[in-house]
């Protein structure tokens, strides 16, 4: 099908019924024509993305385990024989199991950081098996541990690799995605986290019966099935079309389209996206040359010092406002409190009079539940949209922290005495957790990667999975002690940052349901000059105007 180019009366470009293409201007939105139907019913349309999101969300499976295995290997009397210094009878045991754990988030922080430039340098895809690399150079060392130094090393290069992963999975899913599924597609991640922990959770409770140190190295060895298994099938998906697009591989681009979306590169809706894509591109080229001019030539040290000005961009004019909520979205996520539930639930369970057998099915009954809210949000978060999804699940959130406050305060001497207020407990910590899964389980990981431009996306999706890690880090250290100290106190704590939460993003956080990647300028309201406009719809007719300049004469477009 031939396009071609009408200009509207006003000067802009927009769809005509007689099906001709037809360029946009600020609220394409409102104009596009869609791929499908929105929300999970969409997924059964563009089943091609689907499948390569839901491939790519392996590595969110990866994340997941680790966090499962560790939790039950801990309190293995197999585990604890070859690592006695992590036992509870051991001097220092506290710190020493921490240092087990944060070695895991340290990696991890690390790799989130520089995945980055490793992403955008190689490629979404490629810097997907570096990942898995290291995870399995990571995990073999875990098994494969005769000492405590062997595993901390091997806790820290595994987490190098789940970094990595944790922050390039959602950047590739968001940029292969049609808008009116993106969200859904995006909570794939979340769903494989906390599938990775159930099954990580359930295999460790069957292996603990084992004898021998097999009981815990056979957890450590099964997670790098999923592992390889990603690092050799991401080799036959497609690339991001927007890091093709970025590379000036355009052509590429439209094939990767064309196949990620099943239609023929002729489509409509998929020449729109492409000439979408390369505008977006080449405006934010064109506003890095204006903002650094003296970089632009052609030298080894001038790539280095682009380089790292563009971080710096991410702080500046145009991109702060998305720095801000990437950032802030994850930081929220940890101190609404779900870890402190988590630390606090196995004691919950044993003062309500379970055994040791039962508290474990319990533990493992949360994660289940944690699963089941976010299985919702595989319909709900291009249903009703980002923001609705966040403000309700901190208000839910916050009533269940606050209820539980008072029944801990008021029962935590005698639970025994007060079956009723336990089981209560118990109830709100299951909604808790159906809350958070459903609501701010999933959103944090969907939203930084759909919210940043093209020229910097990897660098911000970095900062905002950086902000989860270290925020992991901080919440894994204070809310111990926190629970231990303060009692109620802990849960009145983060009652408050689950209310700061609901106004935070009341005020702050827009909605980006339906809109693609490159309508997020104007989402975030960046292009806020008449003159950055007037560039914007230069690029834009350029672009279209060389496409069929080109179809006209049958040769290959300019910069193509």
């Amino acid at each position: 099908m031939e396009s071609k180019v009408e200009d509207s009366p006003s000067g802009n470009h927009s769809p005509n019924p007689r099906g001709t293409f037809v360029h946009h201007a600020e609220a394409v939105w409102d104009q596009r024509e869609p791929y499908g139907p929105t929300g999970f019913q969409g997924v059964f349309i563009s089943s091609y993305a689907a499948l390569c999101a839901a491939f790519a969300a392996l590595g969110g499976m990866v994340f997941g385990y680790d966090q499962g295995v560790v939790s039950v290997v801990l309190v293995m009397p197999q585990f604890l024989s070859r690592f006695p210094r992590v036992s509870e009878t051991a001097s220092g045991a506290g710190f020493w199991k921490g240092l087990l754990t944060a070695m895991i988030e340290l990696g991890a922080l690390i790799g989130a950081l520089n995945q980055g430039w490793i992403a955008d340098m190689i490629s979404r895809k490629h810097s997907i098996v570096v990942a898995v690399v290291i995870f399995t150079v990571g995990g073999i060392l875990q098994t494969a541990s005769v000492d405590y130094a062997m595993l901390i090393v091997g806790r820290l290069i595994g987490g190098l690799g789940i970094g990595m992963l944790s922050m390039v999975a959602p950047l590739y899913i968001s940029e292969i995605s049609p808008p009116e599924i993106r969200g859904a597609l995006l909570v794939l991640e979340e769903f494989s986290i906390v599938a990775g922990i159930c099954i990580a959770y359930w295999i460790t409770y069957g292996t603990r019966y084992m004898g021998g140190e097999w009981a815990w190295r056979l957890p450590f060895l099964l997670q790098m099935i999923p592992s390889t298994v990603l690092g050799l099938g991401i080799l036959f998906l497609p690339f991001s079309p927007r890091w093709l697009a970025s590379k000036g591989r355009d052509d590429e681009a439209l094939q990767s389209l064309g196949k990620l979306r099943q239609l023929p590169v002729t489509d409509q809706r998929l020449q729109q996206e492409w000439f979408d894509i390369r505008a977006e591109v080449a405006f934010h080229r064109q506003t890095s040359a204006l903002k650094h001019p003296e970089l632009q030539s052609k030298s080894k040290m001038n790539s280095i010092k682009l380089e790292i000005v563009s971080w710096t961009d991410c702080f500046r004019r145009g991109c702060w406002r998305r720095t801000h909520i990437g950032i802030g979205i994850m930081f929220f996520q940890q101190f609404v409190g779900i870890n402190a539930l988590i630390y606090y639930s196995p004691t919950l369970f044993q003062t309500m009079g379970l055994n040791y057998s039962m508290q474990l099915i319990m533990s493992g009954v949360l994660n289940v539940t944690q699963l089941v809210g976010v299985s919702t949000s595989l319909w709900t978060i291009d249903r009703f949209g980002r923001r609705p999804l966040l403000l309700w699940g901190s208000f839910f959130m916050t009533i269940s922290h606050l209820i539980i406050a008072v029944f801990v305060g008021k029962y935590n001497k005698h639970w025994s005495d007060h079956r009723g207020p336990g089981w209560a407990s118990a109830a709100f910590l299951l909604f808790y957790m159906l809350s958070f899964g459903a609501t701010w389980g999933p959103v944090p990981w969907a939203m930084p990667s759909e919210i940043f431009p093209s020229s910097l996306r990897a660098k911000g999706v970095a900062l905002a999975t950086c902000s989860n890690w270290l925020n992991n880090f901080i919440i894994g250290l204070i809310t111990p002690p926190l629970v231990q100290n303060t009692g109620y106190g802990a849960y009145t704590f983060f009652a408050v940052f689950c209310l700061l939460s609901l106004v935070w993003t009341f005020f702050f956080v827009p909605e980006t349901r339906g809109r693609t990647l490159e309508q997020m300028d104007h989402v975030f309201k960046d292009i806020n000059s008449e003159e950055e406009e007037a560039r914007r719809h230069a690029i834009e007719a350029d672009i279209i105007a060389n496409h069929h300049r080109t179809l006209a004469s049958g040769g290959k477009e300019q910069g193509a």
